[in-house]
């Protein structure tokens, strides 16, 4: 902390205090290979970061959502013949946390119904559960991201 007219500190201004708050915003990215460590790898990461930004009460809700996207992502790159890496992005504002989840599959997403007795294809429902919104991009030909947001109730720690 700085001590004078231009003070730092790690806790959000009060919401009582006059004038503008901060703008505060957060970025992680983790890239890793579409293998089955790769999903315990990125809920681990997700939870220690929403953990350090001060969004514990999110961590749950998003180590869930985080286990979801990787399973998909890593199953989609999985099986291309040069494995492509698929990423990990958190993004933390004012009011929202976003997770996005990147891979290299030129496939689109298949939501599908899943039967009361599978083993999975129940994931995306999930995402849609525990989030505020939810949706996929395309970015390129074979890139694509799929993202959930989640509504803050505190800013994060700055």
């Amino acid at each position: 902390m700085i001590d004078g007219a231009d003070t730092v500190t790690r806790r959000p201004a009060p919401l009582d205090r006059p004038g503008p708050r901060p703008v505060l915003h957060r970025t992680s990215y983790l890239e890793l290979a579409p293998l089955p460590s790769a999903v315990p790898c990125a809920r681990l990461h997700a939870v220690h970061v929403l953990h350090e930004w001060g969004l514990r009460d999110r961590a749950d809700d998003a180590a869930l959502i985080v286990s979801e996207l990787m399973t998909n992502a890593a199953d989609a790159s999985m099986v291309l013949p040069e494995r492509p890496p698929i990423g990990l992005r958190l993004l933390a504002g004012e009011k929202s946390l976003t997770i996005e989840v990147w891979d290299q599959s030129p496939h689109d997403l298949e939501s599908r119904e899943a039967d009361l007795d599978a083993e999975c294809g129940r994931g995306l429902t999930v995402v849609a559960a525990l989030s505020d919104r939810w949706g996929s991009e395309r970015t390129a030909h074979r890139r694509k991201v799929v993202w959930a947001e989640l509504a803050l109730s505190a800013p994060p720690l700055g």
